[in-house]
């Protein structure tokens, strides 16, 4: 069913049209689109959008085939909880207001998310829903102060002047209802009839219509065919009802998206910019560019990656670092867009904005997130069209059947078959739970990157653990460094090694950069001419220009041979160990000290509560890996596991039948991660292995793992309760319909009460 709240009705569908070339300008065109370049593809864009004038699953279809019938359009995937549609397009074939003007062709219009959730539109919006609710509840009352004396008394006992003015002062007043209030059922309706399709307000204003024109015919002629029954009172309270139930489930909707919208909503729309001159000029977000100086008062977040110049920030990073406790910032340190500034004014140094900051990229993350259903959802959709084809069918035959007793009773029957059906709730009742989940846990700082995963952790029997960076503090410190015969570090050697090191992510490599750093280590100049690679699973391999030799930093077996020190050094480490070497021989050992998470232990406790099996794998050597087990308790554990190891141990969990939940954090962890079932990145992790993962915990708040898969086993009772209650609702309101039990008013309070209940079951998933 379409949304009575849509700004198409204010603005008029030639208005629109108007405003679909200005979503080609450039810099209109890129606050809602990003560019996809690929080597074996063209350049692609892909567009997020809002959509005004729809509500349910069978409007989404409508949309989505609007927009992918126009050349260029490669995919086209929207969320009927959220509204929000994400078109990837080819700008060498169409253009955005091509697309656009399809939808707005269908009734339906497409904004940018910041003009959607703009006070104006919802204030206009806002108004136009309470002046209908208004219209619709004062001529209900009338007409019900009408029919009452109707309904109390015999024939005989109003008089027949009276009782024909009490029935044309209905009416009058049904009229308003009908052409004001009750129109955007029909506008919706006729606009899916044109399209050759049947929504959700097809019935519904079928069954408007045919309710109003049978009491309009036994009004003018009481001892026709059709009877002296008026049902000039349901068809009023009927709208006034729906009307009522959607204005509700509206408001709920919003709420229980409020916590996903606010997340990626958080950026000023404006902010003060230093220009030539020194003086702080107000200019719109879309303005700035890295190297502009912007002031930032307490409370707004900062619009852009860059650095403090001047002020003390203390900042709310939870939702880009998952640290609930604000972080301080002085001049010269970083600060990251999205974040809060809780604390003074701070004058800031932009030097990434707009898509290239760590918020646009969590941002896409979760706007992709929302747009993606589960299994479940997809047969609902499929199903709903189908169903509503039956409904209609089933309301003429009842109506053909309880005919030859009595024409007015058949088409109050036909008329509550019509209006009691309510696919609808079938539709939301499990994107708005995956919504509000994915809400929820937005809060603690996990960004879901699929949210059919919540579906999947839910059936898991078994977690596996990485040890390094996910168990484990960053960064580790140096416990001792072991050298071959003849070889010296000193500050030079630790300098070119660490401007190696400080291309990956890995939790050795970070390691080794701050064991330099606090050496008082500077920049290597030679650092951007070296050529650098990753090996995953071995480590890192670099080149000097200069002089030609090739360092290794990684797997003793992959950097090369020792001499006896190292072998003897080595056989009893008691931490992570990285090997040194140059040209096939190692020069040095580096054992690590690391420090596991306090809370480790408890989590780890926690899952085994859960009834889950928790296991830990490690490339790390057994001594080191041993002792981390004891010190969290863990009994199954191996260590020295390359990622074809990890991924032969995980297949062999799933060969059980059994699904299976790994969490870890490094490049090593891409394979594995993409072979469990459901996977989790801890921390800022490499970009590989968030790319492969289901969620991502940022922070290393291990806690939320186990309040993630509580969640889940919400959820997916939430959703159970609601796919239950809709089937139910409909078995039971279709039978009783059709058996004339259901009055037209009772059955539009039902379906309205059906849609509420179904979103307002999910709204407590928002609770912690």
């Amino acid at each position: 069913m379409n949304s009575p709240f849509s700004l198409q009705e204010h603005r008029g569908l030639l208005d629109v049209q108007d405003d679909f070339r200005s979503l080609d300008d450039p810099t209109e065109l890129e606050t809602f689109t990003q560019t996809i370049e690929s080597d074996d593809q063209p350049q692609m864009c892909l567009s997020s959008m809002v959509v005004q004038g729809m509500y349910c699953a069978a409007c989404a279809d409508a949309v989505e085939a609007a927009v992918r019938a126009i050349p260029g359009v490669e995919q086209a995937r929207l969320n009927a909880a959220t509204r929000r549609i994400q078109i990837r397009w080819n700008p060498a074939v169409t253009q955005a207001s091509r697309w656009a003007r399809a939808a707005g062709e269908r009734g339906y219009r497409l904004l940018p998310s910041s003009q959607a959730m703009s006070l104006t539109e919802r204030m206009v919006e806002s108004r136009k829903v309470m002046w209908r609710l208004f219209v619709a509840g004062f001529c209900m009352m009338q007409v019900m102060m009408y029919s009452w004396p109707l309904y109390l008394s015999d024939a005989d006992t109003i008089p027949p002047d009276l009782a024909y003015l009490l029935r044309w002062a209905s009416w009058l007043l049904t009229i308003p209802v009908l052409l004001f209030s009750a129109q955007p059922f029909f506008t919706s309706a006729w606009r899916d009839l044109r399209a050759k399709r049947i929504g959700m307000d097809v019935p519904v204003a079928l069954g408007i219509l045919l309710a109003f024109v049978a009491s309009s015919v036994a009004t003018f002629e009481p001892d026709g065919m059709l009877g002296s029954d008026i049902w000039f009172d349901s068809v009023v309270m009927l709208v006034f009802f729906l009307l009522s139930g959607r204005f509700l489930e509206s408001r709920v909707r919003e709420k229980t998206a409020g916590a996903l919208e606010a997340l990626m909503n958080r950026l000023p729309d404006a902010c003060e910019r230093r220009n030539s001159t020194g003086d702080w000029v107000l200019v719109s977000v879309r303005q700035l560019k890295a190297g502009d100086v912007v002031r930032v008062e307490p409370g707004k977040a900062f619009p852009g990656d860059g650095e403090v110049v001047s002020g003390i920030a203390m900042a709310d990073e939870s939702l880009l670092t998952g640290e609930s406790t604000p972080v301080m910032h002085r001049p010269g340190e970083a600060v990251i867009a999205g974040s809060i500034n809780l604390s003074e004014w701070v004058v800031v140094r932009l030097q990434q904005v707009g898509a290239g900051t760590r918020y646009a990229h969590i941002v896409r993350m979760m706007e992709d997130a929302s747009l993606q259903k589960p299994r479940i959802a997809y047969l609902v959709d499929r199903l709903a069209a189908p169903f509503l084809v039956a409904i209609v069918v089933i309301a003429a035959l009842a109506g053909w059947y309880w005919w030859d007793e009595s024409p007015s009773r058949a088409l109050q029957i036909a008329v509550a078959v019509l209006i009691v059906t309510c696919p609808c709730a079938l539709s939301l009742a499990t994107p708005a739970a995956l919504l509000a989940s994915s809400g929820a846990v937005a809060k603690w700082g996990t960004l879901v990157r699929k949210v059919q995963a919540f579906e999947t952790l839910a059936q898991v029997k078994h977690v596996v653990f990485d040890k390094t960076g996910t168990l484990t503090r960053e960064p580790m410190t140096l416990a001792r460094a072991v050298m071959a015969e003849g070889r010296v570090i000193d500050i030079s050697t630790w300098q070119r090694w660490a401007a190696a090191a400080s291309h990956s992510r890995h939790p050795a490599s970070k390691a080794l950069v701050a064991h330099a750093q606090s050496l008082g280590a500077e920049q290597d100049p030679r650092a951007s001419h070296l050529q650098v690679r990753e090996e995953p699973g071995m480590g890192l391999v670099w080149s000097d220009p200069i002089s030609g030799i090739e360092w290794r930093l990684g797997r003793q077996e992959w950097v090369g041979g020792g001499d006896e020190s190292l072998r003897h050094a080595s056989q009893n480490p008691q931490g992570p160990v990285t090997w040194v070497g140059c040209n096939g021989q190692c020069w040095a050992m580096l054992e690590w000290r690391e420090t596991v998470l306090p809370d480790a232990w408890a989590t780890l406790n926690a899952l085994r509560k859960l009834g889950l099996e928790v296991h830990l794998l490690s490339g790390d050597h057994p001594q080191s890996v041993q002792r981390l087990a004891q010190e969290v308790g863990l009994q199954r554990w191996r260590a020295g596991a390359s990622p074809e190891d990890k991924l032969t141990y995980v297949k062999q969990l799933q060969d059980s039948e059994s699904k299976v939940w790994f969490i870890g954090d490094g490049v090593n962890d891409a394979p594995v991660m993409a072979q469990a079932d459901v996977s989790a990145a801890i921390g800022r992790g490499a970009p590989l292995a968030q790319a492969h993962s289901d969620f991502i915990i940022q922070g290393q708040n291990l806690t939320q793992i186990p309040d993630l898969y509580t969640k889940s086993m919400q959820t997916m009772k939430v959703i159970g309760q609601n796919l239950w209650w809709a089937i139910a609702y409909n078995l039971v309101g279709i039978p009783l319909a059709v058996l004339g039990v259901l009055t037209p008013w009772v059955a539009g309070l039902g379906m309205a009460i059906s849609s509420l209940l179904v979103v307002t079951n999910a709204l407590r998933l928002l609770r912690p």
